[in-house]
């Protein structure tokens, strides 16, 4: 018998941590095996680096389209970070959730706050912690891209973070990356099985009980 698919909404995916905790990679190895899964471009203020692509990586836009953007509630979650802004924009987002796509979001814990006020029930929020804070602050030095005065603003961003734990839906502790990203899977599995997703339920309950003829 060929598996019978439903039709589903699609689910915002969120996943916070401090920096070096194991967001990123983890968000990278989702998305790479997960077709259905799509990340999230942002708009932003900042300027683009070497490398990245307007419309792939960011939505590069200047301040002022960026504060016309606010004005005309075109963000589901906008901040302020790092002296550059970021926002999610809503048109695009609402067509993937309404065609049973997932969409993933990397934001901390102030835009899922927001995205969460705005959204609802599509939201999922899983917060990543690292094992503790001296290897936190290991994994930050190994990287040797942060000067010390960045890695000590990090460590005091971390702590502040850490704080907001309990504003979500998961909490996983990044002890073992592998593990901890088959967590991630298995969160995100059981999120889209949902009775409150399965927007074509009803209809197939009605066939099934509706007697033939």
């Amino acid at each position: 018998m060929a598996h019978i698919t439903l039709k589903r909404r699609g689910v915002l995916f969120v996943l916070s941590s401090p920096s070096g905790a194991g967001k990123s990679t983890i968000a990278r190895r989702l998305l790479a095996s997960d077709d259905n899964l799509k990340m999230s471009v942002s708009a932003t203020t900042r300027p683009m680096r070497p490398g990245e692509v307007d419309g792939v990586d960011y939505h590069f836009v200047d301040l002022e389209k960026f504060r016309d953007m606010v004005s005309n509630h075109e963000f589901l979650e906008w901040a302020h970070v790092f002296n550059h802004r970021y926002g999610s924009p809503a048109q695009p987002i609402d067509a993937m959730l309404s065609d049973g796509r997932d969409v993933l979001f990397d934001i901390d814990w102030q835009g899922a706050q927001q995205l969460y006020q705005t959204c609802g029930g599509d939201v999922v929020r899983v917060f990543i912690l690292p094992p503790s804070m001296v290897e936190l602050e290991d994994r930050l030095r190994k990287r040797a891209t942060d000067s010390e005065e960045v890695i000590v603003g990090r460590m005091q961003r971390a702590a502040a973070e850490v704080s907001h734990w309990d504003g979500y839906d998961y909490v996983l502790i990044n002890d073992d990356v592998d593990r901890c990203f088959a967590e991630v899977q298995h969160i995100l599995q059981a999120e889209r099985l949902k009775r409150s997703r399965q927007t074509g339920l009803i209809g197939f309950i009605r066939k099934l009980t509706t007697p033939a003829g």
